[in-house]
This record gives C-alpha cells, sequence and structure tokens, in this order.
C-alpha cells in the first residue's frame, strides 16, 4: 500500500475526491448505465470536491500552519519567506510540518537549558565573587578598626595588623588584576605576540622560579625523563609563561609533603607539541573535572581558599590556551594525583 502521511494538499485534496468520486461513480451506472454520462459525471464530481477539499484545507488548515511557522521565527516575513508561505509550505504533507514544529521545539529545548545553566553559572559567579571580595575588604576593617580602638598605642600589634591589612590589600589586587585580565581575554583585548621558543628551557625557568615555595614543603620539580630534549614551540611566550607559572602554582599548593611535580612534553602529530604539569597530590574527584576551569569554582572551597590564590588561575590558563587556537585538559584521581596539560603549535619555519 502507498502511504498518505507525507501528502500535499493538492494531493490529499485529489486523493480525497477520488475516494468520494467512486462511489458517485457507481451510484450513476446503477441509475443509467451509459459509460460516457459516467464518467462526465466522476469527472466533474472530482474536479469539483477537489476544488472544494483544497479550498478548505488552505483557507482553515495551511493558514493557521503559516502563522505557526511565523510564531516558530518570530520574524516579519521578509519577500523571500512570503514566497516560501506562499508556494513552497503548501506543498508540505502534514507530517513534514509536524517534523518542522518537532525539530523546533527541540531546539528551544536546548536554548532553554542553555539559558538555565548560563543563569545558574551567572549565580554562583556573582556569590563566589561577593566572598572573594567580602573576605579580604572584612579582614582590613577588622584590623583597622581594632588600631583604631587604641590598639595602635603597642607598636607590637600595630606592625602585626598593619602587616595583616597590607596582605589583604595585596590579595586584592591580585584579585582584581585577575579579574581584568580574564575579561581582556575573552573580549579578545589582548593580542598574542608568538614568536618561536623552546618549551623545555621555558619549564626550567618556571621551576627555578618557583623553588623556594616548593621548597616549603620539599616538593622536587623536575622533567619527565626521556623528554628533556629541547622542541620549539610557536606562541606568545609571556602568555604561556603565565600558564606555566599557574599551572606549577596549583601543582605545589595541592601537592604532598616531599613529594614532586613532573613535566613532561611530547610532540603529537608533527604540527602540535603537548605539554603536561603533574603532581603527586590529592587529586580531584571526578564530578568536579569538568568544572575546574569555571572562574572561581573550587573543589574544596575550605582548603582552596586556605592555600591561597584568587581561584583564577586556571580560568585564565584556559582563555590563554584558546586563544591560541589550542585545547587544555584534566586527568586525575584522588589520592593519587592531577595532571594538567594543553597543546601548542609546533616550530614555524620563516
Amino acid at each position: 500500500m502507498f502511504n498518505t502521511k507525507n501528502f500535499s494538499p493538492k494531493q490529499l485534496s485529489l486523493f480525497t475526491a477520488i475516494v468520494l468520486g467512486v462511489p458517485v461513480m457507481l451510484g450513476a451506472w446503477l441509475l443509467r448505465p451509459e459509460w460516457e454520462l459516467v464518467l462526465i459525471s466522476f469527472v466533474v464530481f472530482v474536479a469539483g470536491s477537489y476544488a472544494l477539499i483544497l479550498a478548505v484545507l488552505q483557507r482553515f488548515i495551511y493558514r493557521k500552519i503559516k502563522l505557526i511557522y511565523k510564531f516558530i521565527y518570530k520574524t516579519k516575513a521578509s519577500r523571500k519567506e512570503e514566497t516560501y508561505y506562499k508556494y513552497i509550505l503548501p506543498q508540505k504533507g502534514i507530517d513534514e510540518v509536524r517534523e518542522d514544529v518537532e525539530k523546533w521545539a527541540l531546539q528551544r529545548q536546548g536554548e532553554i537549558e542553555t539559558l538555565r545553566s548560563n543563569e545558574r553559572y551567572r549565580k554562583e559567579f556573582l556569590q563566589n565573587l561577593a566572598h572573594e571580595l567580602k573576605t579580604p575588604i572584612f579582614a582590613i576593617q577588622g584590623y583597622l578598626d581594632t588600631l583604631q580602638d587604641g590598639a595602635a598605642d603597642n607598636p607590637e600589634i600595630r606592625e602585626r595588623f598593619l602587616g595583616k591589612a597590607s596582605k589583604n590589600v595585596q590579595r586584592l589586587v591580585n584579585l582584581v588584576k585577575d579579574l581584568d585580565e580574564i575579561s581582556k581575554l575573552e573580549s579578545g583585548e589582548i593580542p598574542l605576540h608568538k614568536e618561536n621558543f623552546v618549551l623545555q628551557d621555558m619549564v626550567k625557568e618556571v621551576f627555578e622560579m618557583m623553588y623556594g615555595k616548593a621548597s616549603l614543603k620539599s616538593i622536587k620539580c623536575s622533567l619527565k625523563k626521556g623528554t628533556e630534549l629541547g622542541m620549539t614551540v610557536f606562541a606568545d611566550k609571556e602568555k604561556i609563561r603565565q600558564v606555566l607559572i599557574n599551572l606549577t602554582d596549583n601543582a605545589i599548593k595541592y601537592g604532598e609533603e616531599n613529594g614532586s611535580v613532573q613535566a613532561s612534553i611530547y610532540a603529537t602529530d608533527g604540527k602540535r607539541v603537548l605539554v603536561e604539569i603533574s603532581d603527586d597530590g590529592v587529586g580531584i574527584a571526578e564530578e568536579h573535572l569538568s568544572r575546574i576551569f569555571e572562574r572561581f569554582y573550587r573543589t574544596d572551597v575550605a582548603r582552596s581558599r586556605k592555600v591561597g590564590g584568587s581561584g583564577l588561575g586556571l580560568a585564565i590558563c584556559k582563555h590563554i590556551v584558546e586563544a591560541h587556537g589550542q585545547s587544555i585538559h584534566v586527568r586525575s584521581k584522588p589520592g593519587v594525583g592531577t595532571t594538567i596539560g594543553f597543546t601548542l603549535e609546533g616550530r614555524k619555519e620563516g
């Protein structure tokens, strides 16, 4: 049997008219068995029925469908769209129209979910930003109030409280600087100044910079054996230095006492170089892995704020790497450690 589901209005009208015309033709034959008269009656009836059914379909059904399409696209119809509604839409079967509406509904559902997700993210961001600003501001206010209430007369207390207030001011300065930088990165305001440089040399420089912080926890920073051979990449040297500093700083913060931080550098497909910074620290639970590059997202709020930082380091790393047209990833397991890696473009000749 043929399928009538995707009939256009014209096809459906003709099919219905023929179906109705068959009993009329049989009735005419029974009344007057003359083939010519019966055929003329059949043709006239089918033609009249076809015109009537088509008019009804177009007036009462496809006019409504046209309104549905206009509602779906929420725009005033252009000349091109009016042509579509006038000539193309009436050729569509009801099932095709249904598929269009279902497709639109799925698209809207996806957009609604995205909006909900963005709204949750916005609320979390504002809450976290308020907390990050509130903590040092209240601390500074507390120290200054204490000094104003007479503690300033005691030289020892005065120096200690001023020192603590100064540290919290510096924390605010760092937070504002990080917020400003990430805003510029997101808007594309910071241009990239790419050049060829040896990645291993930069990693060694960063490890030397972080030596003091690493030594406090007896953590050893090193290049993985077999990856010491210099590899040249084409990137913004200072931006990549910042990424390596942030990743190494995180690895030391969350690394275990007497542990290690290791850098691994590999050539991947002949066009890109992969660098990974690994630690043997506390690790990150699986449910947090997809969100660690979000601004202010912390897997352990109490511990994260205790070790310091603005909570923007990994978000900045992600924006810098993606500004280079590359990707950043994380692998981790609680109690085993964390590896964060990113790719860079290999040496550019000429």
